[in-house]
């Protein structure tokens, strides 16, 4: 399989599915798909914290499937503008992978 499924939960709760493609960043894929709420400025490099998302269950504990952010990561989670929270990541460093099939991830209110 060279595609898995990822879906984004907007913030007033709507869902929708989409393909990404797998060696391919989760950033890269929602703004593939023209998801909303997504805004990567910096086009994944690491620099403006605007792809920050929320890792739901049960892949935000399962670090065989989704390894956890370095310290680079840590450090610009800082910078989100909605609240942290202990699933907090930025997509554009979440590569995708076979394991990461169904992928539920929440966006936040905002990316400003």
């Amino acid at each position: 399989m060279t595609t898995i499924t990822i879906n984004f939960i907007a913030a007033d709760g709507s869902a929708t599915s989409a393909k990404g493609k797998i060696g391919k960043s989760l950033m890269e894929a929602a703004v593939s798909a023209g998801i909303d709420g997504i805004a990567a400025d910096c086009g994944g490099l690491l620099t403006c914290a605007t792809c920050h998302v929320y890792v739901q269950e049960p892949f935000a504990s399962d670090a065989t499937s989704l390894p956890p952010p370095d310290g680079e990561e840590l450090g610009m989670i800082e910078f989100t503008a909605a609240p942290r929270k202990p699933n907090s990541r930025l997509s554009c460093q979440i590569k995708l992978t076979q394991a990461l099939d169904g992928l539920a991830v929440e966006l936040p209110s905002t990316q400003y």
